[in-house]
């Protein structure tokens, strides 16, 4: 049997949507599924011996493109180059379809990827184009509302046709993720090149201003721009219950990290899928000091799993999710990096393995101690 976009798999252990076939078969022609088996396959195909066989991984949120663009602070790579080599490290971590979170706004002395939103977005153009891509990429844009320009910013992306989510974002000190200002103070010292006390303060003093000039006008003009071009939103790092009366008040489709549990409860009540940090749960806890994705697993709270800055985390979260809460059997733990974010932002062709699904599927060897991806299909096409 030739690599192609006609195979078939055998002897693996399948997830499925809700449950789970020990020893089966997939058969994909043309890059689609075409039959799911249990037992011995009717003929030779790809032996599994045992190894899972996943749908391919969708992430909503990494803004890990930026950390191959600018690998240190001040040092802008090749754009080009940079999406290759993240697009790599994004197939060989399992995931097949990648919404790749560009930030939207320009801020004077932040230090890092700033406002180079465009310029990302074309440089994926023409790695697409150019067919250096090995998986599927689409845009999200993370738009800071209160910066003085993120309207217009925004404005010059959203028409594009990869646009599939937008996120409306306040970092302002003092707020949401960072009530404790302190905690932003370490991030931006280990993120831009070590700033001092003093800048940062020029820095605060500045985001605060901004917000109180710009930001109800931006977010008024951001929720306008998602309704016209029908882009689904995100509220993020939702606090207080006032923050989630105005997501359920704006129709937000996901919920990014909340910070607390109170609003995460009231979010998924509300029937807001309630997204959380792949690497806050393998490694036990926020580095915001904010709620553990493990705590609102345990409540029965947790929808998506986003790998944020770690893309190897996705796998590794879901695969221990069920082993952390018992909330989650396997199937439900994948189906938190798979067809629930697929559903989300209108994907309805992929996030499972079903008959007439896209062929996006993964090969992983679990063991005790880790686990690890060893083959990647992007609608049928061998990639990884």
């Amino acid at each position: 049997m030739t690599e192609s976009n006609t195979f078939l798999l055998t002897n693996a252990r399948v997830v499925l949507d809700h449950h789970i076939i020990d020893c089966g078969y997939v058969a994909v022609a043309d890059g689609r599924i075409v039959e799911i088996g249990d037992g011995p396959a009717p003929e030779r195909g790809v032996d599994f011996n045992g190894d899972l066989l996943l749908p391919g991984l969708i992430e909503l949120h990494t803004d890990h493109l930026e950390a191959h663009y600018t690998p240190r602070p001040k040092v802008q790579w090749d754009p080009v180059a940079a999406v290759v080599s993240y697009d790599a490290q994004i197939a060989t971590s399992g995931i097949t379809t990648v919404l790749d979170s560009l930030r939207v706004w320009r801020e004077e002395g932040a230090g890092d990827a700033d406002g180079q939103a465009g310029e990302l977005a074309a440089a994926i153009d023409k790695t697409r184009d150019n067919g250096l891509l090995r998986i599927e990429h689409y845009l999200h844009l993370r738009c800071e509302v209160p910066m003085p320009k993120v309207v217009e910013d925004a404005s010059a992306l959203i028409d594009r046709p990869d646009v599939r989510l937008m996120s409306l974002m306040d970092h302002t000190p003092g707020q949401r993720q960072f009530r404790d200002q302190e905690k932003l103070r370490e991030y931006y010292r280990g993120k831009s090149g070590g700033m001092t006390d003093a800048q940062l303060d020029e820095m605060f003093a500045r985001r605060v201003e901004n917000s109180e000039r710009y930001g109800a006008d931006n977010y008024r003009e951001l929720l306008m721009l998602a309704a016209r071009h029908n882009t689904p939103l995100a509220s993020h790092d939702d606090t207080t219950l006032d923050h989630v009366d105005q997501a359920l008040t704006d129709k937000v489709a996901v919920a990014e990290f909340p910070t607390t549990v109170e609003a995460a409860e009231k979010l998924h009540a509300g029937g807001i899928r309630v997204l959380m940090g792949a690497p806050n749960l393998v490694r036990g806890g926020s580095h915001s000091g904010n709620v553990a994705t493990s705590a609102l697993a345990d409540a029965g709270l947790l929808d998506i799993l986003s790998s944020d800055y770690v893309p190897s985390s996705l796998l590794l979260a879901a695969l221990r999710l069920p082993r952390t809460s018992p909330r989650y059997d396997l199937a439900a733990a994948i189906r938190t990096v798979t067809k629930t974010p697929a559903e989300v932002v209108g994907l309805c062709d992929r996030g499972e393995i079903a008959i007439g699904k896209r062929a996006d599927l993964i090969r992983v060897h679990q063991t005790a101690d880790g686990a690890g991806v060893r083959s990647v299909w992007n609608a049928g096409r061998r990639v990884a």
